[in-house]
């Protein structure tokens, strides 16, 4: 095992920020860097200004947050459930978000932020499906892992179906703006928006730090967590309920993203982190590298067209996903 040193931390912070420096210069067209300094500065001609501070920084300002999101919820979730496969996508929590943001989006709601409540709204009642779909598989199914990543399953494929049925007869508008949450994507970003998702992850993020003792407790198994004091289904909770917060925010801004809460922790632990506190920190530089990178590859893959973001994360997570399930074996 890789012992975690204090050089890793700066070396993250430096890889986010080249990362991010790369979202800014390429796209359909790339700008120098020359250029791209000069129009941060003020220094640029008018129209290369517009593309970095109008249209890519807020871009990449977005798609690193949504990673910081999606992977500080999944570190979360893994050490809470004790489930290596445990993240919002998968666990249903994300499919639940989409179907309130749906709705909401065809009752006229658009902006970032209300979107977030009614997105928040369908995360808890997936949240809640899952539990007892997996309560209902018995007590020694729930001792299995995979049993609550079933239920996910599960619940996810259902929710994709009342999205369905919601658009049957929906407007092109709404038939349109609704596909955009299905798939996933930042390419309609703002500076409102991002702002927006900054403030929940602000309040979340930190609500998940100070979680993270108890979340070390819970790693340790139920019995274990119980004899060392901790109310375990208050704790296994209020981590479900912040989690769900963060992935729901997500969802409003960005739409459906999956597969960054489950690879990006592993990452982490790859270097030695095990403290939660630590793990959750550095999932979300790590979460952030990543998404900007997959928004780099779905800008430039097929020029000029643009492939859903959604879908390159799928890309890299579902073997991911395989991978790790049959080391469960």
């Amino acid at each position: 095992m890789i012992a975690p040193r204090a050089w890793h931390w700066p070396a993250a912070v430096a890889l986010l920020l080249f990362v991010a420096l790369a979202g800014l210069v390429f796209g359909v067209s790339t700008i120098p860097l020359s250029e791209i300094f000069a129009a941060i500065t003020g220094g640029g001609d008018e129209t290369t200004t517009t593309i970095v501070r109008t249209l890519r920084a807020p871009r990449v300002a977005l798609a690193a947050m949504v990673g910081a999101a999606l992977a500080m919820s999944g570190a979360a979730l893994q050490g809470a459930l004790r489930n290596s496969l445990a993240e919002p996508y998968l666990l249903g929590v994300s499919g639940g978000a989409a179907v309130g943001a749906v709705l909401a989006f065809g009752l006229g709601l658009q902006h970032t932020g209300s979107l977030a409540i009614p997105a928040f709204v369908g995360a808890i009642v997936a949240v809640g499906a899952a539990l007892l779909v997996a309560r209902a598989a018995g007590r020694a199914a729930r001792g299995d892992p995979r049993t609550l990543l079933m239920a996910g399953v599960i619940i996810g494929a259902f929710a994709n179906a009342v999205i369905m049925v919601a658009l049957a007869n929906s407007t092109s508008d709404t038939l349109r703006g609704s596909l955009w949450w299905m798939m996933g994507s930042v390419a309609d970003a703002s500076w409102a928006g991002a702002l927006w998702l900054g403030l929940y992850l602000g309040v979340a993020g930190l609500a998940l730090l100070r979680l993270a003792p108890e979340i070390d407790v819970l790693a340790l198994g139920e019995e274990a967590a119980a004899a060392l004091g901790s109310d375990v289904e208050r704790a296994t909770r209020t981590v479900f309920l912040v989690s769900a917060l963060l992935a729901a925010a997500t969802v409003a801004a960005a739409g459906l993203i999956g597969f960054v809460g489950l690879i990006v922790p592993h990452i982490v632990r790859a270097f030695g982190v095990r403290r939660h506190r630590r793990l959750i920190a550095g999932s979300a530089i790590v979460g952030g590298i990543l998404v900007i990178l997959a928004d780099v590859v779905a800008r430039t893959a097929l020029p000029p067209a643009e492939l859903p973001l959604g879908a390159v994360t799928a890309l890299i997570g579902v073997p991911f996903f395989l991978v790790r399930l049959g080391r469960m074996r």
